[in-house]
């Protein structure tokens, strides 16, 4: 009898056992695709599925798109992702597959590529002024009737305030010699300055260029190139990311990465935001580019390879480092300037498409 009944017990146990849901094997019986790495241009559609044995029947799918939950199924269905309005870049999807309650997760990535290649301009040069040589330009703004211009190098860096007309420094505070100073932008009453490698962003005065406060700055590798829209920073760091900084504190608040349709573009440098779009210099390069600051599509591309030609530079001048870099806008009288690290001139230009 005592047999009898430990056998029962046995073939009881069995059967609860048999009925329970079928673990998955430490996640290794689910796959995901698109596969890692994929690359898609913005408003393709990223048609996500998961694979698991047939033999297994799961509760629901809950897929993440960046950690932001996009959709649920109940079956292992394709779900299929919208990129028209989506940030481009590196975009990490998880499927959470739960299964007798519990969460197995699976993950893959994908780039989003701009939709198309970016419109080459052209420019023409409206009107040259002269630029103090000694300026190694990080920062260009135009406010008020006047430029104001960050400047960089060690024992060199300053922020300074200049007559478009002749070029002469009319005001300037210098920076402790061992700062490496870059980007700047005016917000309001105040000029935020950025510098290279000290993590450290300064506050001044934009009447008497007093020091009003510092700030530590550990958003992104470096300093580069600032901007304001009225509403928030925009900062890069020697990367393809363009950071949202808190106007008020400087802390980050997002971010864009910058690529065109085939491609992460690197080395955004000195920025300027214009009627709704960001321009950047690409550091080394003779190249401003036109991007969208909410998705970092590149939109336009403009080669500015002959606005300072070789044949008229001195023999002696150091083209390798002294390269453009330098973007102001003229708000109220739609005027846009650019210039170069040392460059003795600061042009006025016009982009438009190139003639027919």
């Amino acid at each position: 009898m005592k047999n009898r009944n430990l056998f029962l017990i046995a073939a009881i146990t069995l059967l609860i056992y048999s009925c329970e849901p079928k673990p998955f094997d430490n996640g290794n019986d689910i796959t995901i695709s698109p596969e890692s790495g994929t690359s898609y241009k913005a408003g393709d559609a990223v048609n996500v599925t998961v694979h698991y044995p047939a033999s297994v029947k799961a509760d629901s799918i809950v897929y993440m798109l960046d950690s932001v939950r996009v959709a649920s199924k109940k079956d292992s269905s394709a779900v299929s992702l919208k990129t028209d309005t989506m940030a481009l870049g590196a975009r990490v999807i998880t499927a959470k597959v739960y299964h007798g309650g519990k969460p197995q997760d699976v993950s893959t990535n994908f780039v989003l590529l701009a939709a198309k290649a970016p419109e080459e301009l052209t420019y023409t040069v409206i009107k040259k002024y002269p630029h103090d040589t000694s300026a190694y330009t990080e920062g260009l703004l135009y406010n008020d009737g006047y430029l104001y211009e960050s400047t960089g190098s060690p024992g060199h860096s300053d922020l300074r305030k200049v007559d478009l007309e002749t070029g002469k420094v009319i005001q300037r505070t210098k920076l402790d010699p061992k700062i490496f100073g870059e980007g700047s932008a005016v917000v309001g009453n105040k000029i935020v300055m950025l510098t290279y490698t000290e993590k450290i962003g300064y506050v001044f005065d934009k009447n008497t260029f007093k020091l009003l406060n510092t700030f530590s700055n550990n958003v992104g590798i470096e300093g580069w190139g600032m901007t304001f829209d009225g509403k928030k920073l925009y900062m890069d760091d020697k990367t393809n990311r363009i950071w949202f900084l808190d106007k008020d504190n400087y802390r980050q608040i997002g971010f864009i990465d910058v690529y065109d349709d085939k491609k992460a573009i690197d080395s955004v440098n000195e920025l300027e935001y214009i009627d709704g779009k960001l321009y950047s210099n690409v550091y080394t390069t003779d190249t401003i580019l036109v991007i969208n600051p909410k998705t970092g599509a590149v939109l336009q591309r403009v080669n500015m390879k002959n606005l300072w030609p070789n044949s008229q530079r001195p023999k002696d001048f150091d083209y390798a480092n002294n390269v453009l870099n330098g973007i102001a806008w003229d708000e109220k009288g739609k005027r846009l300037f650019v210039t170069g690290k040392r460059w003795p001139f600061l042009y006025e230009v016009k982009f438009h498409p190139p003639a027919p």
